[in-house]
């Protein structure tokens, strides 16, 4: 990154990363049996943004109109003078993120992750399994011990829930359009609303919840949330064919090899090309970087990979003017910044 704004926004989520990485830590020890808590935190500890738990620092600050960075998440104020933990809400939202990749890459039996070898292929698939399963539930222990009202408490743990049936369900979605060819850009942007942008809806709106906003201010940082997910997943579309295996941490082109449906290859078929001849998905490990180059090309040609840049921007633009709820402060800025941060990131 080069512009001052992509500078702020790293800086912005990578203090915040910080301190999550030690409330991690704190939340989720190893402790008996260790090998389970080992392959537990192992994703957590091979790297990650952070972005879904910097979004939901970021809105908890804007909403209390505080300096950022200058408060206590542990001793967070609420609007009405309380004060609880919103930073164990950002690390809940952070478990359940890696839970869903311990599960994602057992479905897809991918071989990497973050650049190092994914939980069932490090460990193995049962305790993979179980470390996910793991996860699930310490995410709604660690949600339950904010200290907020019951009431607020209780609607943070059901959207946290009804997140997690989300995700199910666009997982399921997407397992499904691999073996449909009548798959349209509304049930592809349905789909990934569940399986991708919904984490970031509850990110976003968990804060109002917890700290007593109104449900207007509730349910417009949710659709932030959504959007931004949304062109979010979009993003990764691209990524996954135009950034290098050893930048993405997977192999380049597994949507394509895989015959997943994307926004760029729904796109693309609607141009004339036949998006399951563009590589040969019989054997996987045998395709060669020459052939996602030349299958890269043939979409870069149907103007693909433009049209979801553009769809992902217009998405972004949305979620942007969701935070008009919000004070006009810093913390706002920044989250406007890290909507435009997921539509320019290289990675």
């Amino acid at each position: 990154m080069t512009n001052p704004e992509a500078r702020s926004v790293d800086e912005a989520v990578a203090k915040r990363r910080e301190l999550v990485n030690e409330a991690i830590d704190e939340e989720l020890p190893v402790t008996r049996p260790e090998r389970l808590y080992e392959a537990s935190r192992y994703l957590l500890e091979a790297g990650g943004k952070r972005l879904r738990p910097a979004v939901l620092l970021l809105t908890a600050e804007a909403l209390s109109d505080v300096e950022p960075l200058t408060t206590s998440y542990r001793e967070f104020p609420t609007l009405d003078g309380d004060r609880i933990d919103v930073m164990r809400a950002a690390v809940s939202i952070e478990v359940i993120q890696s839970f869903t990749l311990i599960h994602d890459d057992i479905m897809d039996d991918d071989d990497l992750r973050r650049g190092v070898p994914s939980v069932h292929r490090e460990y193995d698939l049962e305790t993979a399994i179980l470390a996910g399963d793991t996860l699930y539930s310490k995410a709604f222990e660690i949600m339950l011990e904010s200290g907020a009202e019951p009431e607020r408490s209780l609607e943070a743990v059901r959207t946290l829930a009804h997140t997690c049936t989300q995700i199910s369900e666009g997982q399921s979605l997407d397992v499904e359009f691999e073996r449909s060819d009548s798959v349209d850009e509304e049930q592809y942007l349905e789909m990934v609303e569940h399986k991708t942008a919904v984490l970031y809806g509850a990110a976003a709106s968990l804060p109002p919840t917890l700290l007593g906003a109104e449900s207007g201010t509730v349910e417009a940082l949710y659709r932030y949330g959504i959007d931004i997910g949304r062109a979010f997943q979009i993003q990764d579309d691209v990524l996954d064919l135009t950034v290098p295996s050893d930048t993405l941490g997977k192999q380049r082109g597994s949507d394509i090899v895989e015959g997943k449906r994307t926004l760029i290859t729904l796109h693309a078929r609607q141009q004339g090309v036949d998006v399951d001849d563009l590589v040969d998905v019989s054997d996987p490990e045998a395709v060669s970087e020459a052939e996602i180059d030349e299958a890269v090309s043939t979409l870069e040609e149907a103007g693909s990979i433009d049209y979801a840049r553009k769809t992902a921007q217009s998405l972004v633009d949305n979620g942007k003017a969701e935070l008009e709820v919000l004070p006009d402060n810093e913390a706002r800025a920044q989250l406007e910044a890290v909507a435009d941060f997921l539509i320019e990131r290289g990675y």
